[in-house]
């Protein structure tokens, strides 16, 4: 068989000796099945298999939903379907899979870091270790391992540079705040120069970063487990690790089992208490690295056994903001510098604080491109686009613009875009202002959420402007949304059904139904996190 032709489906996909029993093992062989068959059908001409089809009906799998009814629904279903409920399907990229195929990946064994969910953080890690433990599988590997990959196999199938496993180098260009000085938020454009690291990119893609951890935080979590900066690990020496390679920001089961095996008595209960989930003080959120060492003060860790009971740190993706088609060789994304203030103590985002404040233009660094899953502009440029982006949300569709005022786009471009307030908030808005006076942007709705005694948000205005959302939509529109996953992008999906139900004269259930047709043809497509 040549290595263009496709294995017969029919094929078993899963090894004998994998942990699971025989009705699962034949299960997970037509799941994964699925997912390869579209693949193999579209090269051979065929249709795509209705199993795969069916997969996509699934509606549980929605981040706005709590945890604990997504894994009440998926009780009854086979692994894959439960780890998809427990990641809730928002396909953003950040695992280096979409969710489908990383929960398949897990469940076949070929995956075993069972963290790299970011939208879901500890409560998803969680889930899906206590999911493959029950399921007869190993739990995650220590801190910083990975799996083996057999000889002579690279690490990645994927090309160098669009991969978290095969990062290239790029350079950091500047930083400019696009925040007034009285707004409350603190919102950059940067941008990097690609021109030596063989990179290239779509509208709609995404760039991942790697960023390193604050200099100060690390030096002030040294001084509280009393280790010396250069103590070795590794090839290099502890301070070296957590600046580069150790995640700090919230505090791993591992770090609190450790902690069990030093101190004694109440203490010990708590720390067991915090290791296994639980939260008796009411503080566990909070918790990053430094809070955990913190709340038992005057431990004394081994160095090697603190930096195993870490997690490794792990890059960043941002929706990229800018057009290949104005500068192929620059790339720009929209970042809010996240900081925020618990029980006196400033924290700080790790990449958002890396590139607001630390990096220095000139430095090198690693990233890679993320390809976009079912994100992008259609085909034609005839057809119009109706574009929902609050905040930094906007940065996909600042590319999109970019992008057709190039290629001289005909079709009509609608932008909903909204923050706090218009005289501090309104990001990009002379290149949004131009727009509007060369035709590539038709029509642009802002919601301010501060301005006035009413909040107004882009849901809001949708609503407002709903006869003539829906004039766009009958002429072919295509729909975007980027943002929050669990608030703001469900609340303008609710928007959209209602402003359908009306429309079109029908119930919840119908319009529901319609809006999950626009999905299923890429007229309604979300970039969310």
């Amino acid at each position: 068989m040549s290595l263009h032709e496709a294995p017969p489906i029919s094929a078993p996909l899963i090894p004998d000796n994998a942990p699971f029993s025989q009705e699962q093992r034949a299960w997970l062989n037509g799941f994964i099945a699925g997912l390869i068959a579209p693949d193999i059908a579209a090269a051979q001409g065929a249709p795509a298999s209705p199993a795969a089809a069916a997969e996509e009906e699934i509606t549980w799998h929605d981040p706005s939903m709590p945890l604990a009814e997504r894994m009440k629904l998926a009780e009854d279903k086979p692994l894959p379907l439960k780890l998809m409920a427990a990641m809730a399907q928002q396909d953003c990229g950040q695992c280096g899979y979409d969710c489908q195929k990383y929960a398949a990946a897990i469940a076949s064994g070929e995956e075993k870091r069972l963290n790299l969910c970011a939208p879901g953080e500890k409560p998803t890690a969680r889930m899906v270790k206590a999911l493959v433990e029950g399921a007869g599988g190993e739990a995650a590997p220590a801190a910083g391992e990975a799996p083996a990959a057999p000889a002579g196999v690279p690490k990645s199938s994927k090309p160098l540079g669009y991969a978290r496993e095969n990062p290239v180098e790029a350079r950091f260009l500047s930083r400019a705040r696009l925040n007034k000085e009285d707004s409350e938020k603190s919102t950059y454009h940067i941008e990097f120069d690609l021109s030596e690291s063989g990179l290239d990119y779509t509208v709609g893609d995404s760039f991942g970063v790697f960023p390193t951890n604050d200099p100060e935080l690390v030096d002030q979590i040294l001084a509280a487990i009393r280790a010396p900066a250069d103590f070795p690990i590794g090839e290099g020496t502890l301070r070296e690790a957590l600046i580069h390679d150790l995640a700090l920001h919230s505090a791993p089961d591992a770090l609190f089992e450790l902690i069990s095996y030093i101190v004694g008595g109440e203490r010990r209960k708590l720390a067991r208490s915090l290791a296994k989930g639980e939260d008796p003080e009411g503080d566990a959120s909070t918790l990053d690295v430094l809070a955990a060492l913190e709340k038992f003060p005057g431990i004394h860790p081994d160095p090697e056994a603190f930096v195993e009971s870490l997690e490794p740190l792990q890059p960043r993706l941002y929706s990229i903001s800018s057009s290949p088609k104005v500068d192929p060789h620059r790339l720009s994304l929209t970042v809010d510098h996240v900081r925020y203030l618990i029980k006196e103590r400033v924290r700080r985002g790790v990449a958002s604080s890396w590139l607001g404040e630390r990096i220095e233009p000139g430095a090198r660094f690693k990233a890679y491109v993320q390809r976009a899953h079912n994100f992008a502009l259609p085909a034609s440029g005839d057809t119009p686009i109706i574009m929902v982006g609050p905040g930094t949300g906007v940065a996909p569709f600042r590319a999109f613009l970019h992008e057709r005022c190039a290629t001289k786009a005909s079709g009509g471009a609608w932008l909903f875009f909204g923050h706090q307030r218009r005289a501090a908030d309104f990001f990009y808005e002379e290149e949004l202002t131009g727009f509007l006076a060369n035709g590539a942007l038709t029509k642009l709705s802002l919601a301010w959420s501060r301005d006035g005694d009413t909040k107004t948000y882009v849901q809001d205005k949708m609503r407002e402007e709903a006869a003539n959302l829906w004039e766009w939509l009958e002429k072919g529109a295509h729909f975007y949304i980027c943002g929050d996953a669990k608030r703001m992008a469900a609340d303008v999906e609710r928007a959209m059904v209602d402003i359908v139900a009306e429309a079109k004269g029908v119930d919840q259930k119908a319009a529901q139904g319609f809006v999950a047709e626009l999905k299923k043809t890429g007229r309604y497509q979300a970039d969310v996190y």
